[in-house]
């Protein structure tokens, strides 16, 4: 499966913000983009203020990078959104938001989603009874997604049970700690969504 393996920190600097790729790193004083808060390159400090088309570039590289999607597989969900009602920039963050991986990480069962990726695809989650190892894999309403019973003593899901709480989970799912399980509530609305994207500037990149 085609991913992205290059450094996770060039791609915040490269955004000029944090992504949070890294989990706790990313908190710390040794993130990168907190002592180099510039572009990568030998360019990075001196680089001209954007054009109109960059603004909307970028805030799509930043939303694709956030969700660690592919080029392809994005542009795939960005047509599937703008063919359903509803603003196409919202739909489009309630289908990254509804994949696996994704609620994996909300759900505080990974710290970060590259880690939740993992999980999936090691075969440790299991949606309604069975196991899923498709992070693109999309949940949905009244989904009961749990990690499998042999997994959870792992090292990753004994921190997820000691730290729960610790991150906010979000009000379309509901999650039940000590038993490593989601319950998928409904699909999300903007308004439940905190990933810090102006969605309306990647429907204005990919409009021209």
């Amino acid at each position: 499966m085609a991913r992205y393996t290059g450094a996770d920190c060039k791609l915040c600097r490269r955004e000029k913000t944090k992504l949070f790729l890294k989990g706790s790193k990313c908190e710390s004083a040794k993130c990168p983009i907190e002592i180099r808060p510039y572009p990568p390159g030998e360019h990075g400090r001196g680089r001209p203020k954007d054009t109109e088309y960059q603004l909307q570039l970028r805030e799509k590289q930043k939303t694709r990078r956030i969700y660690g999607v592919l080029e392809k597989q994005f542009h795939n969900y960005y047509e599937e959104a703008a063919g359903k009602s509803g603003k196409s920039g919202e739909v489009l963050l309630q289908i990254l938001e509804s994949r696996l991986d994704n609620v994996v990480y909300r759900a505080g069962f990974a710290q970060s989603r590259d880690a939740a990726r993992q999980q999936v695809r090691h075969g440790h989650i299991v949606v309604n009874g069975k196991k899923v190892d498709i992070p693109s894999y999309r949940v949905r309403e009244h989904d009961i997604i749990e990690v499998r019973e042999t997994k959870r003593n792992l090292l990753p899901y004994e921190v997820a049970r000691a730290t729960a709480g610790e991150r906010t989970v979000p009000a379309w799912l509901g999650v039940v700690p000590d038993k490593l399980r989601v319950l998928v509530h409904q699909l999300p609305v903007r308004q439940q969504i905190d990933t810090q994207v102006q969605e309306q500037l990647i429907v204005e990149y990919y409009s021209k």
